[in-house]
């Protein structure tokens, strides 16, 4: 039975999840969710779908799991692909993808949000606050890839999938040249796009009903 994700084009967790299955060869298919009607909101969806009222959601067998750390996971340890090899790298794991939804993609995403997706421009100065916050986390990694190929050492791992996320979404949605201000980071962003499977968001999920970019 092949795993159905329910996604939408513009959410970068969906895209994690999408491309480590794309990238573990694994049988899927993405479901488009009406995130910019307000399906996710609808309390019929929620009851069935997830209660948590967010995508992504995986179904499997019968099963419906949220939470992209947490599907990035089971899916390492069920298929034994891009997994941590021992109790070091279990650790080391666990530590950047709590660091990656709180800080990495947590402030960037939504950064991006007030950048380009609100109907009306954000207020300068809670942008530049929430820009602030991006630019730490970034500077965060960028240190830690100076010296690695992947998150955890010379092999990519679902560490490498989670900080992905959003990384590959055009500049003008972002609103950041990742190319011009943070080399490692820039560096390990194409090195994971080399891997075999990997495709961009909008190609990969081309399903739902995305916020529009305000132009």
């Amino acid at each position: 039975m092949a795993y159905r994700l329910h996604c939408v084009g513009a959410s970068g967790n969906s895209f994690k999840v999408a491309l480590f299955l794309n990238c573990a060869g694994l049988d899927w298919e993405p479901v488009g969710v009406d995130f910019a009607g307000g399906q996710t909101r609808d309390a019929a969806w929620r009851a069935a779908m997830n209660e948590m009222g967010e995508v992504p959601v995986l179904e499997f067998d019968g099963r419906r799991m949220s939470q992209s750390g947490a599907i990035l996971t089971w899916l390492a340890e069920t298929h034994c692909v891009f997994s941590p090899s021992g109790a070091e790298e279990r650790f080391e794991t666990l530590r950047w993808l709590l660091f990656d939804n709180h800080k990495f993609t947590g402030n960037f995403a939504a950064h991006r949000i007030l950048h380009s997706m609100m109907p009306e421009p954000a207020h300068p100065t809670v942008l530049a606050y929430m820009r602030l916050r991006v630019e730490s986390a970034f500077s965060i990694v960028d240190k830690h890839l100076a010296n690695r190929s992947f998150m955890l050492g010379d092999r990519p791992t679902i560490v490498d999938f989670s900080l992905a996320g959003y990384l590959y979404y055009p500049t003008e949605e972002t609103g950041f040249d990742l190319a011009a201000t943070f080399p490692a980071l820039n560096t390990w962003r194409e090195r994971v796009a080399s891997l075999p499977g990997w495709k961009p968001p909008y190609e990969l999920m081309p399903v739902g009903n995305s916020l529009p970019v305000r132009r």
